[in-house]
C-alpha cells in the first residue's frame, strides 16, 4: 500500500467521534481503520450519548467510501479521492485475526486490540511509519508503553499550539501611550475622536482590538488596519470606567473593555474569557437587560449552555424545557439575583424582570434549525462546546441580533477536548479579523477575595 515516504496513520474511535469526517483530512498520507474501531462506533451509535450523531456521520462517510469496493480491496486499500490523483488511501484491518501480542488490561480489550493492530503494521510496513492518532491521553501512553513507536493526538482543528498564545482582545503598551508615538493625524468625526498611527509598533494587531497603556489615561480600539497605518478610536480611559449598564460599572479597565463592546451595536459577537468570578456573567446579564429593557433594542434575552450528560439526565427532570434547564443555568439566576438583591422583594423583581425582558432559557440541543432575530443571546460555558456546535448556535443568529459567548479554558468538562482544540479557543482565532466581533480576556477576580485568592493559589 504505497510508498515508504508516505505514513500510515492508524485512527482510534474518538477521532471519528471527535470530527466525523477525519478521514478526509489524511489526503496525502494512508489511512487505517482498525475493525475494533468499526466495532465500538456501532456500539456508539445506537446509544443515547450525545456523540451517538457523530458515531453515525463517520459510518455513513466510511460507507459510502467503501460501497462499490471488494473485500481485497477493503483490506488492501482503496483511494481516499478517486477523483484526484496520487492521494492516500484507506483500508480496514480485520484486527480480530491478528495474533496477540499486548497483553494488557482485560477490561480495555477494545484499545488492546488496536495497540495490537499497530503493533503488527509497525512490524509488516517497516520502513513505513505508522502512526497512531488517538485524543486520549491514556492511550498515547500507554500506546508508548506498548512499544509503538509514533503516537499523536488530532490536530488539524488546532489552530494554536498553546493556549498561551491565544489572542487577549487587548494590547497593553508599556509606560505612556503618547511617549512612543512619533507621527500621528487626529481627527474628529460625529464626536468621536480618530488617530490614525504607524503600524508596526501595534503588532500584531486585528479589527476591534482595544489598545491601554501602563501610565496614563489612555484607551482606545482599533478601528481600521491598513498596509502601514492603523487608525485607533479613542475611548478614554475615565468614560470607560464609569459607564453604567443595568446600575453595574466596570471595577477594572478589562470589564471597562468588556461594556464598551457589550453596549456597542456596531459589534454583533462577544468573546468573554477569563478566570471564575472575572465578570464574564454578571457584564453580559446586566448588559443584556440594559439594553432590552431600558433600550429596547432587543426583543428578548435567549440564555443556553451546554448541558453535560443531556441526552440521559434532562428528561428526568421535572417540567417544560425551560424548568428541566434551570439546574444547569444556576450562574445565570444566580446573578440575576445578585443584580436585584438590594430591591425590596427580590422575587418579585426577577419575576418582573424575567416577564418584561423577556428571558428565556433553552437547552443547546434544540437550537438546531431555528432563526433567532432581534435578540440578545448569552451562550456560557463555551469551553465544553466543540467548534461545529459553536458553529451550529452562531448560524442560528439572524438580523438584530447580538451574541455572547463567555468560558474559562481552566474549566472543561468534556473528554474530548483541551484548552487549544475547545470551540472557545477555535472561535476566538477565526472571529480576529472580523469587524463584528471583539473578543476581551478578563483578567483579575472581582467575586471576592477568598475567590480571587483560591484562582491564585490553588
Amino acid at each position: 500500500m504505497g510508498d515508504t515516504d508516505r505514513k500510515l496513520f492508524v485512527l482510534d474511535t474518538n477521532i471519528l467521534l471527535h470530527e466525523p469526517l477525519a478521514i478526509y483530512s489524511f489526503k496525502e498520507h494512508d489511512v487505517v481503520v482498525p475493525m475494533t474501531v468499526l466495532e465500538e462506533l456501532d456500539r456508539i451509535k445506537d446509544s443515547k450519548r450525545d456523540v451517538a450523531r457523530d458515531a453515525r456521520v463517520s459510518i455513513r462517510a466510511l460507507e459510502a467510501m467503501f460501497k462499490d469496493a471488494t473485500p481485497d480491496e477493503i483490506s488492501e486499500g482503496i483511494p481516499i479521492n478517486k477523483e484526484q490523483e496520487s492521494t492516500g488511501h484507506i483500508s480496514i484491518l480485520a484486527d480480530f485475526e491478528l495474533q496477540e501480542t499486548v497483553k494488557a488490561f482485560a477490561d480495555k480489550a477494545g484499545d488492546n486490540r488496536i495497540l495490537n493492530g499497530v503493533l503488527y503494521l509497525q512490524n509488516k510496513r517497516a520502513p513505513r511509519e505508522v502512526i497512531l492518532v488517538t485524543k486520549d491521553i491514556n492511550m498515547r501512553l500507554r500506546a508508548k508503553g506498548a512499544g509503538v513507536r509514533f503516537v499523536e493526538d488530532y490536530r488539524t482543528d488546532q489552530l494554536i499550539d498553546d493556549v498561551q498564545y491565544l489572542t487577549k482582545g487587548f494590547q497593553q503598551i508599556e509606560g505612556d501611550f503618547w511617549s512612543g508615538v512619533s507621527q500621528v493625524e487626529s481627527k474628529n468625526y460625529a464626536g468621536r475622536t480618530y488617530h490614525t498611527l504607524d503600524r508596526a509598533p501595534f503588532e500584531p494587531t486585528y479589527i476591534n482590538q482595544y489598545v491601554i497603556d501602563e501610565e496614563s489615561d489612555f484607551a482606545g480600539r482599533v478601528e481600521d488596519i491598513e498596509q502601514d497605518t492603523v487608525t485607533i478610536k479613542d475611548l478614554s480611559r475615565e468614560r470607560m470606567m464609569h459607564r453604567r449598564a443595568w446600575d453595574i460599572t466596570p471595577k477594572n479597565i478589562y470589564q471597562g473593555m468588556a461594556l464598551d463592546a457589550l453596549l456597542d451595536p456596531d459589534i454583533d459577537l462577544v468573546i468573554l474569557t477569563g478566570a471564575a468570578g472575572s465578570g464574564k456573567t454578571l457584564l453580559a446579564l446586566a448588559s443584556a437587560l440594559e439594553q432590552t429593557i431600558e433600550r429596547g433594542v432587543f426583543d428578548k434575552i435567549i440564555v443556553t449552555r451546554n448541558t453535560p450528560d443531556i441526552g440521559e439526565a434532562i428528561g428526568f427532570l421535572p417540567g417544560s424545557e425551560e424548568e428541566k434547564m434551570l439546574p444547569w443555568l444556576a450562574a445565570v439566576t444566580d446573578t440575576l439575583e445578585a443584580l436585584h438583591k438590594n430591591d425590596h422583594c427580590t422575587e418579585g423583581s426577577l419575576k418582573y424582570i424575567c416577564d418584561k425582558a423577556n428571558i428565556q432559557f433553552k437547552s443547546i440541543n434544540f437550537m438546531r434549525g431555528r432563526s433567532i432575530q432581534n435578540a440578545f443571546v448569552l451562550l456560557d460555558e463555551c469551553q465544553n462546546l466543540t467548534a461545529s456546535q459553536i458553529k451550529t448556535i452562531i448560524t442560528r443568529c439572524g438580523e438584530g441580533t447580538k451574541i455572547v459567548c463567555s468560558g474559562n479554558l481552566a474549566q472543561i468538562d468534556s473528554h474530548y477536548l483541551t484548552p487549544v482544540t475547545s470551540g472557545l479557543t477555535y472561535m476566538v482565532e477565526r472571529f480576529k479579523n472580523f469587524e463584528g466581533s471583539a473578543n476581551i480576556h478578563l483578567n483579575g477576580v472581582v467575586r471576592s477575595r477568598l475567590a480571587e485568592y483560591a484562582e491564585e493559589n490553588l
